[in-house]
């Protein structure tokens, strides 16, 4: 109970915590000197620090993790914010991507911290289908059309000055063979799934061959969303210029982000839309060590994505995790296996 309110009076105050603040402001029927004396104990369990000499103490992050995982009360969401939530999802259209760009804003408004999201990794997706169209004599424009509404565009040389009715047929035949196949799929059976027709005359289906790897693949660049930096700016571990350099700094390698949060990922429950916790020195990396990140992912068709929030490790992580969980439900949609 004692290591319980520490932690929500920390949160609550940003400030060391006292055993005569405990016991008047949650009425405890304890004298100062038991109370005291409790937090000594898990001072030496590692539970709490001691910053100052004639401070009160402030949760470790094993604090953190002990309230996390068998203190704090089950996450549950107001229902006038989960509204809130659903009503700005609903306009959201078939737009993905703008929905997963307007929901790390509403998350970084609504939990004073940062709102961060991944756009799906188009790894496991399933190919509806592949549309190739001539720009000029020297450029040809891929579109990939992957089950859930999510669409890849990108430009290639291409050194060949085709009829549209040639790149027809030879799409059509691609599509015969290609469609239905995740892009991971596609990617590791293209050459033996066009091996016979490999020499065709217009060269297009060795030219895809050749740049399998480019067409189908994971789009790595832009799938970072964020939202809340000014928000975040106000609390109490951003004040130093030192902080906020390296903090931004941080956002702006997009790669490493990116990286950071599906790393933190591949720990999640292997159910749907659970959060997943990671505290202060839990992350592999001592550039984060300083932060807290809860994260659950959304699927869109069969593919996966991220949404969630970092903040310190100074959060209250029972409205983040149910704030998180609630917004990766409202994002997903069925896989096709599901519908």
């Amino acid at each position: 109970m004692i290591l319980r309110l520490v932690v929500e009076s920390f949160v609550d105050k940003a400030g060391p915590v006292g055993s005569r603040f405990l016991t008047k402001q949650h009425g405890l029927d304890l004298s100062p000197a038991s109370v005291r004396n409790a937090m000594s104990d898990l001072e030496d369990q590692g539970y709490l620090s001691h910053p100052y000499t004639s401070a009160g103490r402030v949760p470790t992050e094993l604090g953190y993790r002990a309230y996390v995982d068998r203190l704090m009360a089950p996450p549950q969401l107001d229902p006038p914010v989960h509204q809130l939530l659903a009503s700005q999802l609903q306009q959201r259209g078939e737009d993905h991507e703008h929905a997963v760009t307007e929901s790390s804003k509403l998350l970084g408004r609504l939990s004073n911290l940062l709102g961060v999201a991944l756009t799906p990794s188009l790894s496991t997706g399933v190919l509806e289908r592949l549309n190739i169209v001539s720009l000029s004599s020297d450029r040809l424009l891929f579109v990939l059309s992957v089950q859930g509404g999510l669409v890849r565009t990108l430009v290639l040389e291409f050194e060949a000055d085709l009829k549209p009715r040639a790149i027809d047929r030879v799409t059509s035949i691609l599509n015969e063979r290609l469609a239905g196949l995740t892009l991971q799929q596609i990617r590791e059976t293209y050459r033996t799934r066009t091996e016979d027709i490999v020499h065709e005359q217009t060269g297009l289906v060795e030219f895809v061959r050749e740049e399998s790897q480019t067409i189908f693949s994971e789009n790595t660049e832009g799938r970072l969303r964020y939202g809340g930096t000014q928000q975040l700016m106000t609390q109490p571990e951003f004040q130093e210029p030192d902080v906020i350099r390296d903090f931004m700094g941080l956002l702006e390698d997009e790669h490493y982000v990116v990286h950071w949060l599906e790393d933190h990922r591949r720990t999640a429950p292997t159910s749907s839309e659970r959060a997943t916790i990671s505290i202060g020195k839990e992350h592999s990396d001592a550039k984060v060590e300083r932060y807290s990140v809860v994260t659950a992912p959304y699927t869109i068709g069969d593919t996966v994505g991220t949404i969630g929030v970092i903040g310190p490790t100074r959060m209250k992580y029972d409205h983040i995790i149910a704030l998180v969980e609630a917004m990766a439900k409202l994002l997903s949609q069925p896989g096709a296996s599901e519908r």
